[in-house]
């Protein structure tokens, strides 16, 4: 079932199923490879849960929460 990347939790391994983000930020987040089809794995937050830390194509991504809801994804069957 799809749900905001906020949502995921940590040692979840999902992918990204849409980016629903449009001009300047919609462009920095396909920058950093955060497009459809792209697996990633939930390695952790920040104590005060803001940002999240991500791992995709091999290195590490450090989100917004406020960022992360505009990705939609869907948890990897392990």
């Amino acid at each position: 079932m799809p749900k905001s990347l906020r949502l995921v939790a940590s040692g979840e391994k999902v992918k990204i199923i849409t980016v629903n983000a449009a001009g300047e930020i919609g462009r920095r987040l396909r920058d950093m490879g955060l497009s459809p089809g792209t697996d990633i794995e939930i390695l952790g937050r920040a104590p005060l849960k803001d940002p999240i830390s991500i791992r995709l194509k091999n290195y590490t991504l450090t989100l917004r929460n406020n960022e992360a809801d505009y990705i939609t994804v869907e948890r990897l069957d392990s």
